[in-house]
């Protein structure tokens, strides 16, 4: 709670042991600045006019005038609290890890950005931990999302100008017992791909006799090289299954370290490659995701290498099943069962 009354013309705020001046711009010349002052310009401009701690001139004035600010804050703060920008960088050096960087502190803010394309790593229970204390804020992506360099994966806030020191102390023994209970890992990271070589296998008589031209491998090939990996070999196969059988072992036989399938992934009778894959001896995962667009998409292991059969979607569609299952095996992730099923939860995209 705080207090407010009037000492030799300013008005003074107490918060707790902090104690805040209120001070107008014109009496401020040769005092420093409690906290960054933000200017905007809609659709033009936002930022910081001036950082904290920055000593006010007399140039200064018509500036802070500008901004709507005849009064700035000094602030004495009390041995118990932090400064906003203190508490979010103290936050941010407990939680980040692995291929981040932060974010010089600005407004109570701190961001934490990849070095490197991968994939992020976000525990949710601590994100949840962290903002039931109150008075600060932990926002990220979603883990399993793609962050590209420079990429921000997360951020750190201060709520109020002043944080009670207990709030931060207690971010930080919580990101202590995850690393302790996780064999060091950080609760926030990056994973960074593999760089993969795959071999693409095109199915269907139609592409196979030259009928119409192949669509599935140019996406294929942009999806993979988005993603730092390639397409070292495509084949195509008609809609046979013992010629698909045969071109999968060729491919597993080139030591590639993925084998994609495409097309001929519905329930028509001419679909022969979810047959052809179990066919091929494939231990398979799943038959069909939970995730819309890309339901029909199959993922198993062939001696130990990931094989996946690729619906129709994939060569249309932006973002499909493929497109969340892919990154997780650059990142070496073993796809299993309950990935499948977690899939249906927000996977409804564009239908």
């Amino acid at each position: 709670m705080s207090e407010t009354d009037r000492q030799d013309g300013e008005t003074v705020v107490r918060q707790g042991t902090t104690v805040l001046r209120e001070v107008s711009v014109h009496n401020a010349v040769g005092m420093r600045l409690a906290h960054d002052l933000t200017r905007i310009v809609p659709g033009q401009f936002k930022g910081r006019l001036f950082k904290r701690g920055h000593v006010v001139t007399e140039a200064d004035i018509p500036s802070l005038l500008d901004i709507g600010k005849e009064h700035i804050y000094i602030m004495e703060l009390g041995e118990n609290e932090l400064h906003e920008d203190d508490a979010a960088l103290r936050m941010a050096k407990a939680l980040y890890g692995e291929h981040l960087q932060l974010t010089e502190p600005h407004e109570g803010k701190v961001g934490m950005k990849s070095t490197l394309l991968g994939l992020a790593e976000v525990d949710k229970g601590i994100v949840d931990a962290v903002n039931e204390l109150g008075e600060i804020a932990l926002a990220t992506v979603k883990s399993k999302s793609v962050v590209k360099p420079g990429g921000q994966l997360a951020a750190t806030r201060a709520i109020p100008l002043v944080v009670p020191k207990a709030k931060v102390e207690a971010v930080e023994r919580l990101a202590e017992e995850y690393r302790a209970a996780s064999g060091g890992a950080a609760p926030i990271r990056v994973r960074p791909f593999r760089k993969l070589r795959a071999g693409l296998l095109t199915t269907g008589s139609e592409v196979f006799n030259g009928r119409i031209e192949d669509k599935f491998g140019p996406a294929v090939k942009g999806k993979l090289e988005a993603l730092g990996s390639e397409v070292a070999e495509q084949r195509f196969a008609p809609d046979d299954r013992q010629t698909i059988v045969m071109e999968i072992h060729y491919l597993l036989g080139k030591g590639y370290d993925m084998i994609l399938v495409t097309g001929g992934m519905s329930v028509d009778p001419d679909d022969r490659t979810p047959g052809a894959i179990k066919a091929s001896g494939a231990d398979i995962v799943s038959y069909g995701t939970p995730m819309l667009p890309g339901s029909m998409l199959l993922v198993g292991y062939l001696d130990g290498v990931p094989i996946m059969g690729l619906p129709g979607c994939v060569m249309h569609d932006p973002y499909t099943s493929f497109d969340v299952l892919l990154p997780r095996i650059l990142a070496g992730d073993a796809i299993v069962r309950e990935d499948i099923v977690e899939m249906g939860y927000g996977g409804l995209y564009g239908c």
